[in-house]
């Protein structure tokens, strides 16, 4: 039965008209230039509002234009923000909407991991959350047509992460993109403090990225630990917090992202 998840944060995160929307990632990717070197693999990027951690998201997403017609399928890990849960949460929907058009699920793809005990079908986790949605817009700009592997990741230790990525890893068909801020609410001097050693971590292949350091760690550490299996390079391709962007320097917010190939 085909069954439709619709936008939840258009409006609030990100324009909800898709003349307007388009325009501001355009315009983001724009900003971004054309930076040279190997196609991701993998990448790590934002997921705030648009005005705040969209120019730093765009960065990564910019890296994916020369491979924007052999990327065919997204497996994308948001943590979860409004609904506590153990493991990782699939939903029950056939497809995903965004202002910017439908994505299709790629429910074989799911399939194909739902014999492991972390993975269950949570149509909730996906209510209202903001971490998975708000990368769809930055997809459609930069990729051609492309299927969505989608995980909302709760509790979830880095390994059991690790062992759903492992399963899709694919060829270079399938691009990972995993959704994280960085440090939360310090001042902009502290801020850049930590998010400087959360980026030492990333870039050393690290798991062991902690709670106060990136709310999405748990997929982030579960991506570190098959780069690094896999013997995978990481590069820093940005790194700003929202008192660089569009809020006040008092309390900010960390963003970075990265690059894996």
């Amino acid at each position: 039965m085909q069954t439709t998840r619709r936008p939840t944060v258009a409006g609030l995160f990100y324009p909800a008209d898709p003349v307007e929307l388009r325009a501001d990632v355009d315009a983001y990717l724009a900003a971004a230039g054309s930076p040279q070197g190997p196609a991701p693999k993998a990448l790590i990027a934002p997921h705030a509002g648009y005005v705040y951690s969209g120019p730093i998201a765009a960065t990564a997403y910019a890296r994916l234009r020369p491979v924007a017609d052999r990327v065919h399928r997204v497996v994308l890990l948001a943590p979860a923000h409004r609904l506590p849960f153990r493991g990782l949460a699939v939903p029950d929907a056939t497809e995903f909407v965004t202002p910017l058009g439908r994505i299709p699920v790629d429910r074989a793809a799911l399939a194909s991991v739902a014999d492991l005990p972390q993975v269950g079908r949570l149509d909730a986790a996906f209510d209202g959350e903001h971490a998975l949605e708000v990368h769809l817009p930055f997809l459609q700009a930069v990729l051609d047509a492309f299927t969505l592997v989608p995980f909302i990741v709760g509790d979830a230790e880095a390994g059991e992460v690790a062992e759903v990525i492992d399963r899709l890893w694919g060829g270079e068909e399938t691009l990972i993109v995993v959704s994280s801020d960085l440090s939360h609410y310090l001042a902009y001097d502290t801020a850049r403090a930590r998010d400087a050693r959360t980026t030492r971590c990333i870039e050393a292949l690290d798991p062991s990225v902690g709670y106060h350091d990136a709310c999405g760690r748990n997929p982030v550490n579960g991506l570190l630990t098959v780069a690094r299996r896999r013997g995978l390079a990481v590069e820093t391709v940005d790194l700003r917090n929202s008192g660089d962007t569009a809020g006040p320097r008092d309390r900010v917010v960390g963003y970075g992202a990265y690059v894996f190939h």
